[in-house]
């Protein structure tokens, strides 16, 4: 027996999965939802349980995903913070990269970093970038700095010395000589956040890891208690931004993994669901009640980065981290996503958004802001008895209230705001798609469309009439699907080496021997979580650049053992034109960056085909009622209960179809089919 759940920013969300793992065959799968507890994250997973009546005796397996360290870095609730580095660098934080996100706009302004300048302190050490020790480190002169430290209320403290990702050796004298003599500090250092080169980005990597690194490391102790006191008796894991799931202990030591730790069980659980039913090549989107989240999944394999930036907008330049994320895109656009007005009176959406508390005026729960749900609910997209699976009424009168103020200052009725903030919505999630698509030399056309969250149903129709994508897929159980992912990941580790060298053949044994290095690495780290070497399997990525270049691309080897100059350089040529639309086929070739994944895969269920129930689409009908469609008009329309929805029916839209976590979208011109594993499948009429 399985259980995911997944933290959101407005939903706390529970899958349950009854399996046999021989066959791998699914007997039970039960999903609940319960509002997000901000401040005690661990009440709302425990309220979901609850919900249920789930025992945790029975359990044979607990994964969770978590939006903990993301929160407390953009709320800035994380804690209070000190820099160790070399002498001489103690501004790299302030002095940051000089180049602008926007390259034309002059409003850009870089944000003040996380720790303050009195906090960032230096000692005597050099090595150079051979990783050559050059000064010496005297530990015991940092004594003056910890005192400091003490006197000013710092809880964690981030070292990071020059040219630490080639040798770790002084970074790791010193976090044991602070560990030992002031135990009372959370320590990390930049060589167990990161291997990789870039001083700016390594130092803020370490430092925003240290920030959280006491939160999050309560948090998980806290969690674990109490799903111990409920009767679990296995380990528990971690949902990472990597795409795999891994131990809280391995979390607590680099909390920063976590940062998109939701956000990629969703995507994960994309490329399961694209494998299962022969649809490889995926835009997925989640969207949840505060974000919207997507990915590009290829050849049924999502686009691993390993640097990537938060806060980051075209006036920001926001905060690099080094650490292995699914390529996600994410807005502030969701459900509780707030409509309001601009000083130019343009309607706007997002990205503030009325979260759990108090949640969209809908809810009734003292919300004052006209949201995103709301705009559905006025537009009878969400059928009133089927509002939050049917739990609650809307309420209306609240509805009203919230949107009066726009509804005087733009002189329309409030039917007209809804539809525009739906639009306005729409708008935002396509730039979005075309962002991780378009941008990157991807066409929509050639890809299906998979939507997920609460609120991924509601508007995916529209996004892919805007995309001119074939077909959109809602997955079962679409809007607890990021915790699904969690139930289909494997554990995973990466590694990730930085040492310039050309791409020649006399370098092949270098290539060899850093890998070789990283495989011990991982062996002996899967062994202390009791795995055994056979159980583990490696794939192995170069970060290569033309010579003279700043920038890299990533490319995957096909054996470690039989390393071919000829293809590896052709495939280098193909990725780059594809990424940046020219290759220089007669410019030396360089490699940056090892990148070594290790994964043990796990045994988890497999998506099995659902057995017809021998409902008619007169069975599964509730209603007929009008819905606004915007510019299709308002039409009378048939409302599903998707649970009586059996496999091979085609209905014609317009429909909405209901279920206990979400609502889905079947404008006019369109239809729906439910495939063989249940999924609804939404297609023009042709």
């Amino acid at each position: 027996m399985r259980v995911a759940t997944d933290i959101g920013g407005t939903f706390t969300d529970l899958v349950f999965f009854d399996y046999d793992p021989k066959t791998k065959e699914v007997k039970k799968v039960e999903v609940s939802k319960s509002s997000t507890t901000p401040g005690e994250f661990e009440k709302g997973i425990l309220n979901a349980i609850q919900k249920i009546g789930l025992d945790l005796n029975t359990i044979d397996f607990f994964a969770h995903g978590t939006t903990v360290v993301i929160n407390a870095i953009t709320e800035r609730k994380g804690s209070k913070t000190a820099l160790i580095t070399t002498e001489g660098f103690r501004d790299v934080l302030e002095i940051a990269r000089g180049t602008r996100p926007d390259l034309y706009n002059f409003n850009f302004k870089k944000e003040e970093p996380f720790v303050e300048r009195y906090l960032r302190q230096e000692v005597k050490e050099r090595i150079n970038y051979l990783g050559e020790v050059i000064t010496p480190l005297d530990a015991s002169s940092v004594d003056k700095h910890i005192a400091e430290f003490i006197k000013e209320g710092v809880e964690a403290i981030a070292i990071c010395f020059l040219h630490g990702y080639k040798n770790p050796v002084h970074e790791k004298e010193l976090a044991s000589y602070i560990r030992n003599k002031y135990p009372q500090f959370e320590v990390i250092t930049s060589h167990e956040v990161t291997r990789e080169w870039r001083e700016y980005e390594r130092t803020s990597s370490t430092v925003l890891s240290a920030y959280v690194k006491p939160i999050a490391t309560k948090y998980l102790n806290n969690l674990t208690h109490h799903l111990q006191k409920l009767g679990y008796k296995n380990n528990l894991y971690i949902m990472q931004s990597n795409g795999g799931i891994t131990t809280v202990e391995d979390v607590k030591a680099n909390p920063i993994t976590l940062i998109e730790s939701g956000p990629a069980s969703g995507m994960l659980g994309g490329v399961v669901l694209g494998r299962t039913i022969g649809k490889e090549n995926l835009l997925v989107l989640d969207i949840g009640g505060t974000t919207a989240k997507c990915s590009l999944i290829e050849n049924g394999i999502p686009k691993i980065v390993t640097t990537y930036n938060i806060e980051k907008t075209k006036t920001q330049a926001g905060f690099p981290i080094l650490t292995p994320v699914i390529d996600i895109v994410e807005i502030g656009n969701g459900g509780g996503s707030i409509a309001w007005l601009d000083d130019g009176g343009k309607m706007r959406v997002g990205p503030k958004s009325a979260a759990a508390n108090p949640g969209p005026s809908s809810y009734g729960k003292g919300g004052t802001s006209f949201t995103t749900t709301d705009a559905n609910v006025v537009c009878n997209r969400i059928h009133k008895d089927y509002f939050l699976g049917g739990e609650l009424q809307p309420d209306f009168d609240s509805i009203k209230n919230a949107a009066k103020p726009l509804c005087d200052e733009l002189g329309m009725t409030i039917e007209e705001v809804a539809r525009g903030v739906i639009r306005v919505a729409n708008s935002n999630m396509v730039n979005a798609l075309k962002s991780v698509s378009v941008n990157k030399g991807y066409d929509p056309r050639d890809f299906s469309l998979v939507v997920i969250g609460g609120g991924g149903p509601m508007h995916g129709a529209y996004l892919g009439e805007e995309l001119q994508m074939p077909e959109i897929i809602i997955p079962l159980n679409a809007g607890v699907f990021s915790a699904f992912g969690m139930l289909m990941s494997d554990l995973r580790r990466d590694y990730i080496r930085t040492d310039v060298i050309g791409l020649n053949v006399d370098n092949f044994s270098t290539i060899t021997g850093v890998f070789q290095e990283m495989k011990t690495e991982a062996i002996e780290a899967y062994e202390r979580d009791r795995y055994q070497k056979e159980d583990i399997k490696f794939e192995y990525f170069l970060d290569l650049r033309y010579d003279g270049q700043e920038h890299s691309v990533k490319l995957k080897l096909a054996d470690l053992d039989h390393l071919m100059i000829d293809e590896i350089e052709s495939n280098f040529h193909q990725l780059h034109n594809k990424r940046y639309a020219f290759s220089l086929s007669d410019t030396k070739i360089e490699i940056v960056n090892y990148h070594l994944v290790a994964e043990v895969i796990v045994n988890k269920p497999v998506i099995g085909k659902v057995e017809s129930k021998g409902n008619t689409v007169a069975d599964a009908l509730i209603a007929t009622e009008k819905v606004d469609f915007d510019e299709s008009g308002i039409h009378e329309s048939r409302f599903f209960d998707r649970e009586k929805l059996d496999p091979g029916m085609t209905i014609d839209g317009p429909a909405i179809i209901v279920e206990q976590s979400t609502s889905t979208v079947v404008p006019p011109k369109y239809q729906f089919r439910i495939d063989a594993y249940a999924n609804i499948i939404i297609s023009k009429i042709k």
